[in-house]
């Protein structure tokens, strides 16, 4: 397998944060916690039937971080993009976890709205593959993006 280069890495970390929020939220472990294990045993780790791709360790640490420290202000926003009959509560946990990784990058990083965008509805692609997800994660966040950001809209 080639090297990964710095996209693929950075594509690769995003992935990494959702399965870590969605953990903290799922087993009530701390982001310290969470991150370590991520960095020690996941980032570049090979196993039987899969090669996990390297993570990008300041990235991956700094938006941990910020979806935890700025979590109530992206579920507010994510509430305010949804519809009212489908609460924050009750969206499945992997798509909380993504909405979480994405505002935390829209509020403490500077990349691009469109970008963040792009790069999550990937990551939803992943996660479902046969669903409808990707085009509502994209519909949330485009909505998230434009009320966190709107100087870029």
């Amino acid at each position: 397998m080639k090297p990964a280069d710095k996209r693929q890495i950075k594509s690769a970390t995003r992935m990494y944060l959702v399965q870590a929020l969605f953990q903290m939220e799922a087993s009530d472990t701390d982001a310290e916690t969470v991150r370590d294990q991520f960095e020690n045993h996941r980032f570049g780790a090979q196993e039987e039937e899969h090669e996990w791709l390297e993570g990008n360790a300041g990235f991956f640490e700094r938006v941990l971080l910020a979806a935890v420290r700025n979590q109530a202000k992206i579920d507010q926003h994510t509430d305010q993009a949804l519809v009212e009959k489908w609460p924050l509560k009750r969206i499945d946990p992997t798509l909380r976890a993504l909405f979480r990784a994405a505002g935390a990058e829209l509020v403490s990083e500077a990349t691009p709205p469109k970008v963040v965008i792009s790069e999550y509805v990937d990551v939803t692609k992943a996660f479902f593959p046969e669903g409808r997800e990707s085009k509502f994660v994209n519909a949330v966040l485009d909505h998230m993006a434009r009320a966190l950001q709107p100087e870029k809209f």
